[in-house]
């Protein structure tokens, strides 16, 4: 079976030419993983507050309060993605639909969840977070964005140590 080739998805830049130095197909490139970036810290964010908010059992208030800090931690990183595709000439996410479209971590509305199953899977997300900026920031390099690059170097090891914080407790159980 032979493969389509994947198309690129535009950013909606507007017909000024990009504010960064990195050409329009750099802006273009690195604005098309800030968007699915952001959407996937979204996804992220409303999984980890879910979660907390729905933990229950003899750990509760340990579990409760990680993931409240954790979730905060996601939340501030939402600002700052938006802004850099902003700053580059680019353009990001519009609405829960714009989120829904772009999200790559999956939500979970399950109703019964235990203690184990939520963590587990949050440290699962946090890793694929962790791949997700790894080959944003493969992009980044390709076309010598340093700042984005920096700003990425940063939510990685944020997201290796939310995950870490999250295996120490699953693999306990």
């Amino acid at each position: 079976m032979k493969k389509m080739p994947k198309t690129i998805e535009k950013p909606d830049l507007t017909t000024a030419e990009p504010t960064a130095d990195l050409g329009r197909e750099g802006v273009e490139k690195i604005c098309v993983e800030l968007r699915h970036m952001l959407a996937d810290v979204f996804a992220l964010y409303v999984k980890t507050k879910n979660f907390h908010w729905h933990m229950t059992g003899r750990h509760f208030r340990d579990y409760h309060l990680l993931l409240d800090e954790q979730a905060e931690q996601i939340f501030a990183m939402s600002d700052d993605v938006a802004e850099r595709a902003r700053k580059l000439g680019g353009t990001t996410l519009r609405s829960i639909g714009d989120i829904a479209r772009h999200q790559r971590i999956h939500d979970n509305d399950r109703k019964e969840l235990t203690s184990e199953e939520m963590l587990g899977e949050l440290r699962h997300d946090n890793r694929e977070l962790t791949r997700f900026l790894r080959k944003t920031h493969e992009v980044c390099e390709e076309y010598c964005d340093v700042a984005t690059a920096s700003l990425i170097e940063t939510w990685i090891d944020q997201a290796e140590r939310r995950a870490w914080f999250l295996g120490e407790i699953v693999d306990g159980f």
